[in-house]
């Protein structure tokens, strides 16, 4: 957000009421927390995450949680509560996420996880767990097979390149006899109405978004983003959702000798980059209705 000038950032955020809450989406790299920063001081109100991969409390550096230096400067909610190993769904997001909304406080709810917003402002079936059985055998099956398993209207709706959101659709199927998408055409209203939030999304332009993904990874790898995955790497468990976050899969890659740490840093680089890319993706079809804001020009 540095690029900005003050008057410039300001003049681009629509108007923030004191009684709404702020929803801030958008891709990896594109300087949600920071903004969400600058609201909570210039307005007030707790910073509440909504990023999947920021939730567990192994992966500060990696996963590009706020600092402990930002996190004193104003509340922060929901970041490093899970532990490694947790089950952690949208689901559970949810029912973390719904206290903090009739707080004393404005929540500024700020992410790249779509689903954690749209759970939040459309509504989320209420769907049973899955068996452990059932969830075991997903996670032997390759992506096509997981595709092949689910009905066709599911499909149109969900990032068929995204392993996690296939295998739910799947494991979904499996354990209840309906589909992913019978489930969600029968949800119950949202926590929160769209209309009654500040609804942001970051879209920046293409090249600047790439660039800043390459000098981020390096600053991680600065910072300490290699011990922090060496900590966790007796405990490695590739089905475990913590240990999918990007960057982590590459770094203990290096560690086990299997390629250099420049062959690791490109690899997290471009795996980033494809990422964010799903993210733009994403955003601009399902969040057509919210406030698109570019600080990149």
């Amino acid at each position: 957000m540095s690029t900005v000038k003050t008057s410039q950032f300001w003049d681009r955020l629509p108007p923030i009421p004191d009684d709404k809450p702020v929803l801030i989406a958008g891709p990896t790299a594109s300087g949600k927390s920071a903004l969400a920063l600058r609201i909570a001081e210039e307005f007030g109100g707790v910073i509440v995450n909504a990023d999947a991969s920021q939730v567990y409390d192994c992966w500060r550096v990696i996963s590009a949680r706020p600092s402990a230096e930002e996190e004193a400067s104003a509340p922060h909610r929901l970041y490093g509560h899970v532990a490694y190993d947790q089950d952690y769904s949208t689901g559970h997001w949810l029912r973390d996420v719904t206290p903090l909304l009739s707080g004393e406080q404005r929540p500024i709810i700020v992410g790249g996880t779509g689903l954690y917003f749209t759970a939040l402002t459309e509504g989320m079936a209420d769907i049973p767990a899955t068996p452990p059985r059932i969830r075991a055998a997903a996670d032997q099956l390759e992506l096509s097979k997981l595709i092949n398993g689910v009905d066709p209207g599911t499909l149109q709706r969900i990032d068929t390149h995204n392993r996690a959101r296939v295998q739910r659709a799947w494991e979904v199927q499996q354990a209840t006899g309906r589909s992913l998408g019978d489930w969600q055409d029968n949800t119950p209203p949202p926590m929160l109405a769209l209309c009654d939030t500040v609804p942001i999304v970051i879209d920046v332009d293409k090249q600047w978004l790439l660039d800043r993904i390459t000098r981020r990874f390096d600053q991680m790898l600065e910072t300490g983003a290699l011990p922090e995955v060496e900590a966790m790497r007796h405990l490695y468990n590739p089905s475990l959702s913590a240990f999918k976050a990007i960057g982590v899969p590459e770094l203990l890659a290096y560690l086990d000798g299997h390629m250099t740490l420049d062959q690791a840093r490109e690899r997290a680089t471009i795996a980033t980059r494809q990422f964010a890319k799903r993210q733009r993706t994403w955003f601009r079809a399902r969040m057509k209705s919210w406030n698109h804001i570019d600080f990149s020009k």
